[in-house]
């Protein structure tokens, strides 16, 4: 079995067992807030964007091993921008988390300018 099948076995294997035990109702009901008029205030639409400037650093390295290092450069922002978020949410995990990648990224922005 190649790597690319283990890793969707895995992932299927994960998530369906997740979303079981959760309940699936639960999940549509959590994703269709999205589509909800209120659901996009200022502090979602920074999560989201967030999230995916994330996704879009750690998918390339996953995937392809490539760094796209300039991202960093989005990451400090909206991890700082994050930050904010967790103090609205009152989130410690977030506020640490987004602490933790605001150094991460430093480094590596650094690293690259040096």
């Amino acid at each position: 079995m190649t790597t690319e099948l283990l890793v969707l076995a895995l992932f299927l294997a994960v998530t369906t067992t997740l979303y079981s035990v959760v309940g699936w109702q639960r999940i549509v009901d959590c994703m269709g807030s999205w589509f909800r008029q209120g659901y996009w205030t200022d502090y979602n639409i920074i999560e989201f964007l967030a999230w995916m400037a994330k996704a879009l650093v750690i998918i390339p390295g996953l995937l392809f091993g490539r760094e796209i290092w300039e991202l960093h450069f989005l990451t400090l922002i909206t991890s700082s921008l994050l930050i904010w978020v967790s103090m609205r949410k009152m989130l410690p995990t977030l506020l640490v988390f987004n602490t933790l990648w605001i150094a991460i990224s430093s480094t590596i922005v650094v690293r690259n300018l040096m």
